[in-house]
């Protein structure tokens, strides 16, 4: 458990309270939508707490409560994302975008064929949006 007066890595007292931990907890339960945000994010949790999105990655770094609030906001990020992608409610560049942060990517290589035959034979890969980091699990 967080405490006000415990030391992080660098020796100064941190922050981070359970009444962060709490707020954080909410962010992500829910509070992000009341709040009018379009999707969860660090960059909000930030905001909501009153601390920079540096000070919410070195929580991570540094308290492992922290760190599993924080993978819980990228899945729930990820599962936003790719409901409202597919529904289209969000706009496909930016999810699309947003989504390669979550190790999503797709691929696409094409190969042209000459007349003379100079040029190599046509072939289309296409290769649709995968989640790289679920094959880890």
């Amino acid at each position: 458990m967080a405490q006000a007066d415990s030391p992080n890595k660098t020796g100064r007292p941190t922050k981070l309270t359970e009444e962060i931990i709490k707020k954080a907890e909410n962010y992500i339960a829910g509070d992000w939508m009341t709040l009018g945000h379009v999707m969860p994010s660090a960059v909000g949790l930030a905001k909501v707490i009153g601390v920079s999105k540096k000070t919410i990655y070195n929580w991570a770094d540094n308290n492992d409560e922290f760190l599993h609030i924080l993978a819980e906001l990228n899945t729930e990020q990820e599962f936003t994302l790719l409901n409202n992608g597919l529904t289209g409610e969000f706009n496909t560049a930016i999810t699309k975008l947003v989504l390669t942060k979550h190790d999503y990517s797709d691929k696409v290589s094409q190969d042209v064929t000459s007349s003379d035959g100079s040029m190599k034979p046509v072939v289309v890969e296409l290769v649709g949006v995968t989640n790289e980091s679920s094959k880890d699990e």
